[in-house]
């Protein structure tokens, strides 16, 4: 395979993280504002005279979200002539640069008409697709040199469907955390795992008591769901490194992700915290979405050994 293809594979999908987390440092420093009202240009300036770390901040952030639509741009296109023959490519090629659009146009939205926080909180959900999509893709180029098990595995109709709906349920949760984030109730309950620890039956109050507690409760179905689909996968397919590296990895993630959001609390909402937790659930997501796509190759390889048998 083309290294340079690989090198730039690589290099978007770490870009696009940068996005993502970047992203997330914007609406938790309060600086969407940064460069005013003003987009592209900042303060109505190609080069703003008058510095501030908000506008740092937000000019960084749009400065690497520019660098990521060339990168993709470059990558999906490249990927579509190099490996198009594979059947993914060309879906995730797509999906990748639209999903950036998308993501890019809601960002310009809210800073030039400003959006209401439960509009806003689909601005990660959207950055995450992408971020899923770019490294889905390059996943695909290193497949090519066939370094990992990934291309003739057959996994069960039940597993399959429970991957599929565990994916959807953490885009649900991914929602309720930017949501939290966005409607600024990181601190609207201050003990953890209850809003309140010495009156754990009593219900949320306020309404950001009500958007903190929905996301902790999603958190932690979704953490138990995804702790026994993992025992699970590592159980019936302990011979397939592809998949019991996929479903550790998920266990790492996901009691990371927890951990991360009780010292939000504990940290009263420190910077590096709050990005790192942005960040596993990012991951985690990339990883989910592996098992997805791992998940429609099985369904044909399982169709295509009927015809065969």
């Amino acid at each position: 395979m083309n290294k340079g293809l690989k090198i730039l594979s690589v290099a978007s999908s770490i870009v696009m993280l940068f996005v993502l987390i970047g992203g997330a440092l914007v609406t938790k420093t309060g600086s969407g504002m940064g460069c005013g009202r003003s987009w592209p240009l900042c303060n109505g300036k190609f080069l703003p005279t008058e510095i501030s770390v908000e506008l740092i901040i937000e000019l960084s952030h749009r400065l690497v979200s520019g660098l990521s639509v060339i990168l993709v741009t470059s990558l999906a296109i490249w990927s579509w002539k190099k490996i198009g023959h594979i059947r993914e490519t060309k879906f995730l090629a797509f999906l990748s640069v639209f999903f950036l659009i998308v993501q890019a146009l809601l960002g310009a939205g809210a800073v030039i008409w400003g959006q209401d926080p439960v509009i806003m909180a689909l601005h990660f959900g959207v950055s995450l697709v992408s971020v899923a999509s770019v490294f889905l893709l390059t996943l695909l180029i290193f497949e090519v040199d066939k370094k990992f098990d990934a291309d003739a595995l057959i996994i069960d109709k039940n597993l399959r469907s429970q991957i599929y709906a565990i994916s959807i349920y953490c885009y649900v949760v991914v929602y309720t955390g930017a949501l939290v984030r966005h409607e600024k109730a990181h601190l609207a309950c201050l003990d953890f795992p209850f809003c309140n620890n010495q009156a754990i039956f009593s219900l949320p109050g306020t309404r950001y008591e009500w958007v903190q507690m929905g996301h902790r409760f999603a958190a932690l179905m979704f953490f138990a769901w995804l702790i026994l689909l993992s025992i699970r996968i590592i159980k019936q397919y302990l011979t397939k490194r592809v998949l019991v590296w996929s479903a550790i990895s998920a266990i790492i993630l996901i009691i990371l992700q927890p951990l991360s959001g009780a010292l939000i609390i504990y940290t009263r909402v420190n910077l590096f915290v709050t990005l790192a937790h942005a960040t596993f659930i990012t991951v985690l997501f990339c990883v989910l979405s592996y098992l997805v796509l791992l998940s429609t190759r099985s369904k044909k390889n399982e169709i295509k050994n009927r015809k065969i048998a």
